[in-house]
């Protein structure tokens, strides 16, 4: 019997805090596009963001199930989860930025500064630790 597997504590803390990142900077984002008249152009990048958000947690979890081999053709599962995952979420990113020109592409640039958000805040800790 092999023990359950898990999303590390690192990862898992590395995710929330970067959500709370996302989340800050959301609520910032949406503050300062009100006096500037940019309100539409903020919630499409806090969409980007949650966009983001969704897509790590679907990561982390998927590679906990291939880590598992639940399956009798795991890499080829994992494979098919990963491209199904980026393919929906380019879809809905580029449909929102296309439908909603120019507002819509806040949803890019929030996918692209949650991206961002995680590799900071993963380097942080590794930076302290290097010094």
């Amino acid at each position: 019997m092999q023990p359950e597997l898990t999303v590390q504590t690192v990862a898992d803390g590395n995710f929330r805090r970067s959500v709370v990142a996302g989340c800050v900077l959301g609520v910032v984002a949406l503050v300062v596009s009100v006096p500037l008249g940019h309100v539409l152009a903020a919630l499409f990048g806090c969409i980007g963001l949650a966009l983001g958000m969704l897509n790590s947690r679907l990561v982390q979890l998927s590679v906990v199930r291939f880590a598992q081999g639940a399956s009798s053709r795991p890499k080829r599962q994992f494979i098919g989860s990963v491209v199904g995952r980026l393919t929906l979420i380019t879809l809905i990113a580029l449909s929102l930025a296309l439908l909603f020109q120019p507002d819509g592409l806040g949803v890019i640039v929030g996918l692209a500064v949650f991206q961002l958000l995680m590799i900071i805040v993963a380097a942080i800790p590794m930076i302290k630790e290097m010094r």
